[in-house]
């Protein structure tokens, strides 16, 4: 099983945590920036170049990113032909986002056409986007059917006192809940801020909508991420 994919993907996982670090520090700088631009321009300023510093950085640490969609549907393309039909609607979106961005990546640093950064954004969060709907249903999916064997075995429990079985089924539903929650609230924060670049509104590029969304998208990775 462990290929060269598997063995690049794992090696690109590891940087999930910086990524996640260097997410927090871009969006508190987009809120300091935000808070602070009418009444101290020159630190607005600083915490500005922060922010877009931050930005780029994580996109250079994303490189490759794009493979473990394309590995994720080799490895594990879902149990049931419905799963598997939004496996790969989810990852093919997420793998048109992390490759364009690379693309974006490379027009913002000034190493391509600075002209195209507007459309490889375009198309990264396009992708984004798309693929983060069909994540979302498959966790909302997911989690629905845990809730409805949690009462299964609930029942069951009530019917057989002492059953270490069904407690220990329960506790990992729960502890699968919360992190399939964890994942729905990164998804429609990204989706938040990814709409803000495909449809411009004054809901989703407000600076306090778009610092929000990207704190809550960091902070639930971290939780995910985080060592247990």
């Amino acid at each position: 099983m462990n290929d060269t994919v598997d063995k690049l993907v794992i090696f690109l996982a590891k940087r999930d945590g910086i990524d996640k670090l260097v997410k927090t520090f871009q969006y508190v700088s987009k809120l300091v920036n935000w808070q602070v631009e009418a009444t101290h321009p020159d630190l607005a300023n600083r915490f500005k170049q922060w922010e877009v510093s931050s930005g780029l950085s994580r996109k250079a640490f994303r490189t490759g990113r794009f493979l473990t969609g394309f590995n994720g549907l080799r490895r594990n393309p879902g149990a049931t032909p419905t799963f598997k039909f939004l496996a790969v609607l989810a990852n093919a979106g997420e793998m048109v986002y992390f490759f364009f961005d690379h693309f974006l990546w490379l027009s913002r640093i000034g190493t391509l056409d600075a002209k195209l950064a507007k459309r490889m954004s375009f198309i990264s969060a396009f992708g984004e986007s798309f693929g983060y709907i069909f994540f979302i249903i498959s966790d909302l999916i997911i989690m629905k059917q845990g809730v409805e064997a949690e009462r299964k075995l609930i029942a069951l429990q009530e019917e057989e006192e002492d059953s270490k079985d069904a407690k220990e089924k329960i506790r990992k539903i729960r502890g699968d809940r919360v992190m399939r929650l964890m994942a729905v609230a990164a998804n429609v924060a990204d989706l938040i801020i990814a709409a803000a670049e495909i449809e411009p509104n004054p809901f989703c590029n407000h600076p306090l909508s778009l610092g929000i969304s990207g704190l809550v998208s960091a902070w639930a990775g971290w939780y995910r991420n985080w060592p247990s």
